[in-house]
């Protein structure tokens, strides 16, 4: 496979870019032109040449990747059953119906979704002024959307939404978790006293870290540091040495000392790597988490994308959302920037 995927990226040359997220497995990313965090693989779309553009991650990365491409580029992903647990727990016609209920009585409450979301989710963002986040600017922009109203409808990770919150000085009383059972009839109109509306919705890799492994962790080797990505529940985060992207993650614990101790709370690949990579140091997870959508792209199916090209349908976005979507991607690009 490594052989095969080789000739067809040297027969394609400049023709080609191959893109891959931190979370996929070693054997993907050996192949990868660029690797990054959702942020970074976003910024990289507007200068790629490349006619074809293959994305190794999970769906809403590659529908992300086509709405900022050029209309001549083709985005591929590998498997097109690589969805994300979390995009799914937000439907855009229930994000539409919640929006409507937050501002029944004339408030204006900002949509910021989080790039974890579907084309589509996205597109209700930048119809209704608002944008997208990713775990790297989460403070930015939730920042900018608080000044864009009179409160702002965080979607679709409530722990992302709430340890952002934390660190732009929210209160509790600031924040509400809303409840969107029965098409969103829980969801009272929007309060002036609420400036953070939380959609109940989490990653289910990062859920599995908890509080009582920290504890243990500080219990048995009291000298380990501890590193965890914000998608995990705020206990988890308050009690981290530090929290952050996988950008970040990465960075901590390449500037941790020669011979520490660091635990990382993120998906298995990531981890793993980064015991490869830092030999000195004695690196391990906070728990064996692995996010099964991630580790549906793998070299076979990577090989097989590459090999029918040509023929193969790319990922495509209706222009009636890709529009929409398009407007929140460039608002958090330009306040980025």
């Amino acid at each position: 496979m490594n052989q095969e995927i080789s000739a067809i990226r040297d027969r394609l040359g400049k023709e080609l870019c191959i893109l891959a997220h931190h979370y996929q497995a070693d054997e993907v990313v050996r192949h990868a032109d660029i690797l990054g965090d959702s942020l970074e693989l976003a910024r990289h779309i507007d200068g790629l040449e490349a006619r074809h553009i293959v994305f190794c991650g999970v769906h809403f990365m590659a529908e992300t990747a086509a709405i900022l491409a050029r209309p001549e580029q083709k985005v591929h992903i590998p498997d097109l059953g690589a969805s994300c647990v979390m995009a799914e727990m937000v439907p855009a016609l229930l994000a539409e119906e919640v929006l409507s209920r937050l501002n029944r009585d004339g408030a204006r409450i900002i949509p910021l979704t989080y790039v974890n979301s579907s084309a589509a989710v996205k597109a209700v963002c930048g119809n209704h002024g608002g944008s997208v986040c990713t775990s790297a600017n989460a403070p930015t922009m939730l920042r900018w959307a608080l000044a864009q109203g009179d409160g702002v409808l965080f979607l679709p990770d409530a722990n992302l939404g709430r340890n952002t919150a934390r660190i732009l000085g929210l209160s509790e009383n600031e924040i509400e978790r809303l409840d969107i059972r029965g098409q969103g009839r829980f969801v009272p109109a929007a309060d002036p006293a609420r400036k953070l509306y939380l959609w109940p919705g989490l990653c289910a890799v990062h859920a599995k870290f908890n509080a009582g492994q920290v504890t243990a962790i500080r219990a048995s080797e009291p000298h380990a540091l501890i590193f965890v990505h914000p998608e995990c529940d705020p206990e988890v985060v308050s009690m981290a040495d530090g929290a952050g992207s996988t950008t970040f993650l990465i960075k901590a614990v390449a500037e941790a000392k020669s011979g520490s101790t660091v635990y990382v709370g993120t998906e298995w690949s990531l981890v793993n790597r980064l015991a490869t990579r830092h030999p000195d140091k004695t690196i391990r997870p906070l728990r064996r988490a692995l996010c099964s959508n991630m580790a549906k792209v793998n070299e076979t199916n990577l090989a097989r994308m590459l090999q029918e090209l040509d023929t193969a349908l790319p990922v495509r976005v209706e222009e009636h959302i890709a529009r929409p979507a398009r407007i929140a991607l460039e608002r958090m690009l330009t306040a980025c920037s």
